[in-house]
């Protein structure tokens, strides 16, 4: 659950986090933007959060050159591995019934907000973009270690391929890009990313390969 305690006071600790996502919002860098528009995974427009990841692990089969055992493989752990996620962090969501950014700052920081992608309709708390890219990242560095690698799953959108230098990296940035966003606070963000990583590891650990 959610550590930072709900207030609405302005010296408190939620209401930072809020401002935040406001300010950073409000100074995004032409970078931040790109990495807000290239992990955004917006079902029916560009994907979804774990499509994004079993397309990076797709790329690893011709990067690597993994046999087709290894290749199953892969797709084993990385699939089970995100799926476990999106439950871990929907029960999560469900349980804490936090009110997204948005709410929050229109309602009590400033009326005429407005994020820079619109807020899915389900609650805030964790970020689903953190769990599942924790435990994608987390699963195929299980596998595969710390590899260096180019994402070009976007460019079918459009968009520009992106380095990494660890699948780690990666997850760190599709994370923080749901700050860029305006989707997300910090908390949600970080704890997101941990509750994946421990989603794959013990995933991992139970599929035993």
């Amino acid at each position: 659950p959610q550590q930072i305690v709900f207030s609405t006071e302005p010296g408190s600790a939620f209401y930072q986090q809020a401002l935040e996502v406001k300010t950073v919002s409000e100074q995004l860098t032409q970078d931040q933007r790109e990495i807000s528009r290239f992990w955004v995974d917006t079902p029916g427009v560009t994907g979804t959060p774990a499509g994004h990841w079993i397309l990076i692990g797709s790329q690893m089969v011709d990067l690597l050159d993994l046999n087709l055992a290894d290749a199953a493989r892969m797709y084993l752990v990385v699939g089970v591995s995100v799926g476990d996620a999106f439950i871990s962090a929907w029960e999560t969501k469900y349980q804490d019934n936090l009110l997204r950014p948005v709410t929050y700052i229109q309602r009590y920081i400033e009326p005429t907000w407005a994020p820079t992608w619109a807020n899915p309709g389900f609650p805030e708390y964790p970020s689903g973009h953190s769990v599942v890219s924790g435990a994608g990242a987390t699963a195929l560095t299980q596998l595969f270690g710390t590899v260096a690698f180019t994402d070009t799953s976007v460019r079918r959108h459009g968009m520009n391929p992106r380095n990494f230098d660890s699948f780690e990296a990666a997850a760190s940035e599709a994370a923080i890009s749901r700050l860029y966003g305006g989707i997300h606070y910090r908390e949600a963000i970080e704890s997101g990313l941990e509750q994946g990583r421990c989603v794959a590891e013990y995933a991992v650990q139970m599929l035993d390969l």
